[in-house]
């Protein structure tokens, strides 16, 4: 569902049953509660059924209950303030074993990221990247440790690559002065998402550069912005953002597009292991007398 669910729960209230408009009352005013709530806990914090949750599910076109609860949490992670996402967590994860429950919601996020990805715009991504005159990347807040890991293996596969600093937005401006159409901009955002990542990104398209964006949903503001979304889920089980995800999708893209620069990167490292040996950059692991 492209449109904001609560606008079209708005839109469709006068068809709704009695029951149905029950439902629809409590998730208008109480979506970022409802948005992690089971079925059948929806029903019983209204009065109703879980089957008649399951029914408003397939009222409003979804396929079941869980994929209107995924489009409410997707619509959720944007809008939620910290405090929000602390007292939200507290309510999922109750007393349950919390390395258990983050690692396997790490776990299914990237299951869901992989089945959901759209091959093409990851290939039509690489394309371009790798066809570029300069690389641009951007990555703000807890993204910001994304922007350093790609830029990181970026920098030593292409002769220009920019990481943008983040700290100001009119210096954010001046990096990408010089931005044009035979370059890339890579934008990397997660909930909340940062004004300075999405206002960058318009300001690259409207250069003519290519925006690749790495965000969670098509209801991030950087997606309509995109040529090419590469989008990796990253639901939260606390005020913590889970990177998992991303960071899996980001390594598929750097080796994907080594791949495509095999020649390149081989030559780097070879000179880069010459330099590492004579300025003993690395320590050298003992000999093995066993």
């Amino acid at each position: 569902m492209n449109r904001d669910i609560l606008a079209v729960i708005r839109d469709r209230m006068t068809s709704f049953s009695k029951r149905q408009k029950l439902i629809a009352n409590y998730i208008l005013e109480n979506y970022e509660k409802a948005a992690f709530m089971t079925a059948a806990k929806l029903g019983e914090m209204v009065g109703t059924s879980e089957s008649t949750v399951v029914r408003f599910a397939a009222e409003l076109g979804f396929e079941g209950y869980p994929e209107m609860q995924q489009t409410l949490q997707d619509l959720t992670r944007g809008r939620l303030t910290t405090v929000q996402r602390i007292e939200v967590s507290y309510d999922r994860l109750g007393t349950q074993d919390v390395l258990e429950k983050v690692m396997q919601a790490d776990i299914d996020q990237l299951r869901r990221t992989l089945t959901e990805l759209d091959r093409g715009d990851f290939s039509a991504a690489v394309d371009a990247i790798v066809s570029a005159r300069r690389i641009y990347i951007i990555g703000v807040r807890s993204s910001a440790a994304l922007s350093d890991f790609l830029s990181f293996y970026f920098k030593m596969v292409f002769e220009d690559t920019v990481q943008v600093a983040a700290s100001q937005i009119s210096e954010m401006y001046e990096q990408l002065i010089h931005v044009g159409s035979e370059d890339v901009v890579i934008g990397i955002s997660f909930p909340r998402y940062s004004t300075r990542c999405v206002q960058t990104m318009q300001y690259a398209r409207e250069q003519g550069a290519k925006v690749i964006a790495i965000t969670d949903s098509t209801m991030s503001p950087l997606y309509e912005t995109a040529h090419y979304r590469l989008l990796a889920k990253s639901d939260m089980a606390s005020f913590v953002d889970s990177l998992v995800a991303p960071l899996s999708l980001i390594n598929a893209l750097i080796v994907a597009v080594g791949r495509k620069k095999s020649g390149d990167i081989t030559d780097t490292f070879q000179r880069l292991e010459r330099i590492w040996d004579e300025y003993q950059v690395y320590e050298k692991a003992p000999p093995d007398n066993t």
